[in-house]
């Protein structure tokens, strides 16, 4: 009972973002047409139960970067406009769309790419799939990335083993008004 009632509380919240931002997504969807051509980025990841999902973000980086996890994309393929989108959190506005379907959670650890085997493993050992990803948690407020596979695999344990409603909405709050950078390009 308790996950149904936080999905459908997601969902609204999800479809109440995605109203009140209408305005934003059309404005970058434009200047994101003559930046990349290709304003929005669509990449498999990994979803709960190591399912398979399609991530929506804005893009970024080049149309031509390699889908690889962002520690390892270079920072040449920043585009001016991703840089100011990636500081301003703006470019994942469009994973409200993943939690109107119910694919994300608003909290929760951040899917990964299927090509980051040592990152699938840890999370595996630790039942980290057991939940649905998030855009937001505490290896994001912390600065903890993919880079570093056993630590974000137990924080994203800790996250999941300690999450209350308080806890919930600290991590929102916390994302929203600047704490830490989650993955980032190095």
């Amino acid at each position: 009972m308790k996950s149904i009632l936080k999905s459908i509380f997601e969902r609204c919240l999800a479809l109440l973002g995605l109203i009140i931002t209408f305005p934003i997504l059309i404005i970058v969807i434009i200047i994101g047409l003559f930046d990349t051509g290709s304003p929005v980025f669509i990449q498999e990841r990994v979803g709960r139960n190591k399912k398979p999902f399609k991530l929506i973000k804005f893009r970024t980086m080049s149309v031509e970067t390699k889908s690889v996890a962002s520690h390892l994309a270079s920072p040449a393929s920043i585009t001016r406009f991703g840089s100011f989108l990636r500081k301003t959190k703006i470019d994942e506005l469009p994973q409200l769309i993943n939690v109107l379907k119910g694919e994300m959670s608003f909290v929760g650890p951040r899917p990964n790419l299927f090509n980051q085997v040592e990152l699938i493993k840890e999370r595996h050992i630790r039942g980290v799939y057991s939940v649905k990803p998030g855009i937001t948690g505490l290896a994001q407020i912390n600065t903890i990335d993919m880079s570093t596979p056993e630590l974000l695999a137990q924080t994203d344990q800790k996250m999941i083993e300690g999450l209350s409603i308080k806890k919930y909405f600290i991590y929102i709050i916390k994302t929203v008004i600047g704490n830490g950078s989650g993955d980032r390009v190095k």
